[in-house]
């Protein structure tokens, strides 16, 4: 998998906002309109989300885009 140290340190970041919030995986995918499966795989950097579940993601967290995808460990 390509800038997969880039895809695992997004993950932890996706879980940490999740977790900050208090929401449970289940929550976050429902919130988002996404299946659980997916926040799982992205959380354990096993997959790469597209742009609309990134979009998604981001409005489901309150965040907007730009600091949502400021992730700690992502330019490493």
């Amino acid at each position: 998998m390509k800038n997969a140290a880039g895809i695992l340190a997004f993950g932890r970041h996706v879980r940490q906002l999740r977790e900050e919030r208090g929401l449970s995986q289940q929550a976050l995918a429902d919130e988002a309109d996404i299946a659980k499966p997916t926040i799982q795989r992205i959380e354990k950097g096993q997959a790469a989300a597209t742009l609309e579940v990134l979009l998604s993601l981001s409005k489901a967290l309150d965040l907007p885009f730009r600091e949502f995808a400021n992730a700690p460990g992502i330019d490493e």
